[in-house]
């Protein structure tokens, strides 16, 4: 079982080289990063955007810009599209933002000629490396779906689960995450999670645990949850938390990332292939990994 992200990089190194399609690639974190990936023998690129400015930027990274397909298209949302179409017809394998506006670069991944609908539900997963807790954490959806109802929540389930299985984990285990750990007819999101629970029960969900609701102590620690006298398969050993709505769990995403010792990754996923969606805030590490994951995900859909 893959555990912290030196195994998830381990194993990625393990499948082909994968080729991401940069949209406005002239973004410096961007490079460098897609630069460090190539390094690491785990994915090359197609850089899509204003050929003099990647250029420009490429000699300040001392990057070698000639191991790497360029198309000139110094126009954003042409380029975006660009991009996008050379996933779609399968000459790359995952698609990433590069100097572009989120609403601009995913009305590219929608397009109903060239975009990656799949008439699922498009989502976020996270995954975190975060000290002291053996195992890796899935967290969704902190960037994507506002709030999701039922029907939404498993979508967010069965596309997290996707990317677990991607990562290694056979049967993840996963938490829908609640204030409390028994079901309140007045707290919808409880309500939610023991109908997501029988699913599973019942082989609704498949390819995973599902049981909850569980507040997020007893999700993580065994400890607690023994203390608290909840039991179940997912108690104190969750992979996958499922949070509520998006402001429970970008609260979530943004505490582990700037007070925790962690580090972590995301992918949209939903599509026809992996969408790299880091934010320009995200470290350089962060984005490396969120290009490993992707990786894996494309691996693990072909």
């Amino acid at each position: 079982m893959v555990r912290n992200f030196d195994e998830v990089l381990g194993k990625v190194k393990e499948g082909k080289v994968k080729k991401v399609a940069v949209a406005v690639a002239q973004d410096e974190p961007v490079l460098e990063a897609i630069k460090e990936a190539k390094i690491q023998g785990f994915a090359d690129a197609i850089l899509v955007g204003d050929k003099n400015e990647i250029e420009a930027i490429a000699e300040k990274l001392d990057m070698d810009i000639s191991q790497f397909e360029i198309i000139h298209e110094p126009d954003k949302k042409a380029a975006a599209l660009k991009a996008v179409e050379l996933v779609s017809s399968k000459k790359a394998d995952m698609v990433m933002k590069g100097l572009i506006d989120t609403a601009t670069f995913l009305r590219s991944v929608l397009n109903k000629e060239v975009g990656l609908r799949t008439g699922k539900l498009m989502s976020h997963v996270a995954v975190f490396e975060i000290k002291g807790i053996d195992r890796l954490i899935f967290l969704t959806d902190a960037a994507f779906n506002t709030y999701p109802d039922l029907k939404a929540k498993v979508d967010i389930v069965n596309n997290s689960v996707q990317v677990a299985h991607a990562v290694g984990i056979e049967i993840p285990k996963v938490a829908p995450i609640c204030a409390v750990e028994v079901v309140n007819p007045d707290m919808p999101s409880t309500v939610d999670a023991s109908i997501l629970s029988k699913m599973s029960e019942r082989g609704q969900i498949k390819g995973c645990i599902v049981d909850g609701p569980l507040a997020l102590d007893n999700a993580l620690s065994e400890e607690a949850a023994k203390h608290k006298n909840v039991t179940g398969p997912v108690a104190g050993k969750a992979d996958i938390m499922v949070l509520p709505n998006i402001e429970s769990a970008n609260v979530m995403y943004k505490t582990l990332t700037y007070t925790s010792p962690t580090r972590n990754g995301g992918i949209l996923v939903g599509t026809s292939a992996p969408v790299i969606l880091t934010s320009r805030a995200d470290s350089f590490e962060t984005k490396v990994n969120s290009i490993a994951l992707a990786a894996l995900v494309a691996q693990s859909n072909k």
